[in-house]
């Protein structure tokens, strides 16, 4: 019947049409008569690709547009718009054929050149290393994602065929191609709601990750199959019943775990496969949502619930736009079965998740839901702007793509009621982010059900969260070590990053200017300011740092710009030492520190984080100063070059030595705040060299210069001090 349809629209009528083709085409109008542009288009396309890729061949010897050809097909089962087959039968004719971007453009129109370049990987670019590559070429399919979500949808299909066919690969390719599904793609598919192609490309994974394991589950899950459809139906028998006498029409049916569920759970959980009790699962689709907590009711009466693994996604979606309500209960013989009750239209959507937004309309595809559609693209956007800030570093690239990629999620409230999804673990500082920027970068404290709580807190399920800011606060770098969220890493990365340029900048200026004022030539720095193209740098500001860092030194300028001579000056030794003069003034000399075993070397404590008696302390390198005395937890440490240059210290301290520390305490703004402080402060015996209190938008943030003996004092005092009514946080600076 359909072919006779053909027929009638196709140029080349009475011909017999490639079965692909034929299969395609019946996907797409299996409830409707062809439509002849659309159809035409997509044998264009089919003819095209099929040109193009003539003579190629694939690990398996078939040709290669088997491929591309599997890949509209897939498409076509999704019900993607016309457009989007095509694109998908020519995905690879740009990146593997002699066709150029302008022939697509030519021959199809920019759209479908568009989607096909995005899915199309960078040629003609060398890379230092393969994950750099792997890198990039994420980079530009996610920017190619974020203006067209059809992009990503192709690439699926692709993976999930070159996945199918992967056995033709060699071992270490198969692997390679398996882990990268298994860390970016198959959690993407997650995140957009795509719940089918998730199990499926999981599957796959581990069918070539553990082959062993994958044949095992598969043979008895074969073999348990009709003691598990018995089960299903004598538990389902009492459901049906009671369904009838209410008059409600549903389809129940019992449904599988997939593998790699099943394998996770028995290593997660430490068990063998006849141990686990919850392979029970079946799933009721009604037509209403009213009906769907009808059926909640019977369920619950028939059979006792377990009051944890109930979750209402109706009431609050997922993320990714999942809709159901799950619950497990305990049927006959003791065994958990887990029961997911949803509409059809829901079921439609967890199945193929964002695809399921595009339907068919003469003349090409209509977006049912561009609310839904638009919520996936914000997150994709605010995704790939996160990702750009680390495109210098593939690690950290890759690592915040896999961190945004979660897979558990929690779901808490703000102050007027609106859902936002975290990552598992999340804190308080994630959320912010989330919020807005701006609200990450200031805040100050947060609220969680009305009670002040530490901005380390891991958030839960269902928690109402209000964040406290302030337009003096500043991100700190000891965040990063229990924030989730890609977002939050990144700005916290990038505002710390920022901080440390612009010290460094200001302390190479002062080096300079002091050392050039003292010997009466500081004519160098205007010619420094007017050509810093001589220190091989594009701005001053560059120089600055490095001078600051240890890359350069005012030796190293003088010779540049004008050379002295040695006869005349010693430049050198007097410069070092003025340099060194500066230094420690504005730092401090260290003292009670040995280097190695050595005592009294040359060494400054630094200022970014104050290291006292009983921190963990490191020593650095610093050329032309010495060594820098830093506790390991210092910020800055990360960002320090050459594990050569680390060395070994440890403290050796003269009984009633005292030491600077800084503290920053936030409290709610109320009166004789500053009086508790200091009572609390001459409660220990402690110095208070300087002291600075200001209050803003309802919280008073209180900076403090002590004298301690060592951290056990310290912690006394951060002790008392929290005892102190409306305390919000403390922390060293």
């Amino acid at each position: 019947m359909l072919l006779e349809k053909l027929k009638k629209i196709l140029p080349n009528n009475g011909n017999e049409y490639p079965k692909e083709f034929r299969q395609i085409i019946k996907n797409i109008y299996l409830e409707s008569d062809p439509d002849k542009e659309a159809v035409n288009f997509i044998w264009e396309a089919f003819k095209f690709s099929n040109n193009a890729h003539e003579g190629q061949k694939r690990r398996s010897g078939e040709p290669y547009f088997t491929h591309c050809a599997s890949v509209g097909i897939i498409l076509s089962e999704w019900k993607m718009d016309t457009r989007t087959i095509a694109a998908g039968l020519m995905h690879d004719v740009i990146e593997d054929t002699d066709v150029s971007r302008n022939d697509m453009v030519d021959k199809f129109g920019e759209e479908i050149a568009e989607l096909v370049d995005g899915v199309s990987k960078l040629s003609g670019i060398k890379f230092s290393s393969r994950r750099e590559k792997q890198a990039e070429n994420f980079m530009k399919m996610f920017l190619s994602v974020a203006k067209d979500l059809r992009v990503i949808i192709i690439k699926f299909a692709d993976r999930l065929h070159n996945m199918s066919t992967i056995k033709h690969l060699p071992l270490i390719k198969q692997r390679r191609i398996a882990i990268e599904t298994r860390d970016v793609y198959a959690p993407l598919a997650h995140r957009l709601g795509m719940n089918k192609l998730k199990i499926e490309l999981e599957d796959l994974i581990l069918k070539t990750l553990e082959p062993e394991e994958y044949k095992l589950l598969q043979k008895k899950t074969k073999a348990s199959r009709k003691q598990r459809e018995k089960y299903i139906e004598e538990f389902t028998k009492p459901i049906k019943d009671e369904l009838n006498n209410f008059n409600i029409q549903a389809e129940i049916f019992g449904r599988a775990k997939h593998y790699f569920s099943i394998a996770g759970k028995m290593q997660k959980q430490n068990k063998k496969y006849e141990e686990l009790f919850d392979l029970f699962a079946i799933r009721i689709i009604v037509n209403k949502i009213e009906e769907c907590y009808a059926i909640l009711g019977v369920i619950h009466q028939l059979f006792t619930p377990l009051q944890e693994r109930f979750k209402d996604y109706i009431a609050t979606p997922k993320s990714n736009g999942y809709q159901s309500i799950h619950t497990t209960v305990f049927g006959h013989q003791g065994k958990m079965v887990e029961v997911q009750i949803r509409t059809e239209e829901m079921d439609k959507t967890a199945e193929i998740g964002v695809a399921a937004h595009w339907v068919y309309k003469e003349g090409g595809a209509l977006r049912t839901d561009d609310s839904k559609i638009d919520k996936h693209m914000r997150w994709l956007r605010e995704l790939v702007e996160v990702l750009q800030a680390e495109d210098s570093n593939p690690d950290e690239f890759l690592k915040l793509l896999k961190v945004d990629l979660f897979k558990d999620e929690i779901f808490v409230f703000t102050p007027t009621g609106d859902v936002t999804p975290l990552p598992a673990n999340s804190t308080p500082i994630d959320f912010a982010f989330q919020v807005h920027t701006q609200v990450g970068v200031h805040c100050i404290g947060a609220k969680v059900n009305g009670k002040i709580v530490p901005l380390n807190t891991v958030l839960k399920n269902g928690d109402s969260i209000e964040i406290l800011t302030s337009n003096t606060q500043k991100p700190s770098y000891a965040w990063l070590k229990f924030v989730q969220t890609g977002k939050a890493k990144s700005y916290i990365k990038r505002w710390v990053k920022q901080e440390q340029t612009e010290q460094s900048i200001q302390l190479g200026k002062e080096i300079i200017e002091k050392t050039l004022r003292r010997m009466k030539r500081i004519s160098i720095l205007d010619d420094l300011q007017s050509k810093p193209q001589t220190m091989g740098f594009d701005q001053v500001e560059s120089v600055f740092a490095a001078l600051a860092n240890g890359q350069l030194t005012v030796r190293d300028i003088i010779d540049k710009y004008h050379p002295i001579d040695p006869e005349e000056v010693e430049v050198d030794p007097e410069s070092e030492s003025l340099t060194e003069r500066f230094i420690n003034r504005a730092r401090g000399q260290a003292k009670g520190v040995t280097v190695d075993g050595v005592a009294n070397a040359l060494l400054i404590f630094a200022k970014c984080c104050s290291p006292i008696p009983g921190d963990e302390i490191v020593g650095y390198i610093t050329r032309g100063r010495g060594v820098t005395i830093h506790r390991n937890t210092c910020k800055n440490l990360p960002c320090m070059e050459g594990e050569d240059r680390f060395i070994f210290v440890e403290w050796n301290v003269k009984p009633q030595s005292s030491f600077i520390v800084r503290l920053k305490i936030l409290l709610e703004d109320r009166k004789q705040l500053l009086k508790d402080i200091t009572e609390c402060i001459s409660a220990l015996n402690i110095n208070i060299v300087s002291i600075d209190m200001k209050a803003s938008d309802g919280i008073a943030t209180c900076i403090i210069v002590l004298e301690v003996r060592d951290t056990r004092q310290l912690d006394r005092l951060s002790t008392r001090i929290q005892k102190i009514s409306n305390f919000i946080s403390t922390e060293r600076m």
